[in-house]
């Protein structure tokens, strides 16, 4: 009795799931991506159910570019990134976007850097200009001054979340084990105080021009916006972006 009760109890079973999956419905997010002249990537999704636009820019830059010596550049830029521009007024990456009742954050990896911010729609165009200008012109208001105000800042934060804290340094044994020496993903992202310490002016502006370019770039731009309006505040503000060198791919 309890042998065909289970066989029983097994084919509604089956019986349900296949219902539920016959009326599942396909998950798709609709969105549009084109590229400007200057060879900036653009996407575009519209999203209407709150007043708020999320816009993040994607540069196809990470660690894994660096060379031995060199290490923590692309992430060191990311901090220099949310500093001056030669638009935007001191200050701004860091207050005003709170200011319109944002967020906005940074993040770098072995193959990529991002910038994001999340604001209410009527900000949306400033943030835009903001971006724009930390995109295309902010090398030129890097100062040495300033180059070593921001050592400090990630020499503290190595030392917080890294050489101070438990089983901080597991991330660097594991690449160090998994990749050999030379290898791009041999190090890790924040990478070592002594080429920090080492890192100049020059060499800065140097990884500024080659990977910061609008061809090695992919805007996002997510809420609730409206499609064409937003693609003339694109090309008005990104437009004028310089197209940097040809990265060619990492060998594998």
């Amino acid at each position: 009795m309890h042998r065909y009760f289970f066989q029983l109890l097994i084919c509604a079973l089956l019986i349900c799931f296949s219902s539920c999956n016959s009326n599942e419905e396909e998950f798709t997010i609709e969105f549009e991506k084109y590229t400007l002249e200057n060879g900036l990537e653009v996407i575009l999704h519209k999203d209407s159910s709150d007043p708020i636009v999320a816009v993040t820019t994607l540069v196809h830059v990470g660690s894994s570019r660096e060379k031995p010596g060199r290490t923590g550049f692309a992430h060191f830029f990311e901090h220099m990134s949310f500093n001056d521009s030669e638009n935007v007024p001191r200050g701004a990456n860091r207050k005003m976007i709170p200011e319109l009742g944002g967020v906005r954050n940074g993040g770098t990896w072995s193959d990529g850097t991002i910038y994001y911010e999340v604001v209410p729609k009527d900000a949306f165009e400033k943030i835009l200009w903001i971006d724009s200008d930390r995109m295309g012109f902010m090398i030129n208001t890097v100062t040495d001054e300033a180059l070593e105000r921001e050592k400090q800042v990630v020499k503290n934060e190595k030392r917080e979340r890294v050489d101070n804290n438990p089983y901080g340094h597991t991330g660097a044994v594991i690449r160090e084990n998994l990749y050999p020496e030379g290898h791009p993903y041999n190090w890790t992202v924040i990478g070592d105080l002594e080429d920090l310490q080492a890192a100049t002016l020059a060499d800065v502006k140097e990884f500024y021009e080659k990977y910061y370019g609008a061809n090695n770039t992919t805007l996002v731009i997510a809420g609730d916006i409206d499609i064409v309006e937003t693609k003339k505040l694109v090309e008005k503000w990104f437009g004028e972006i310089r197209r940097g060198s040809v990265i060619e791919p990492l060998s594998p």
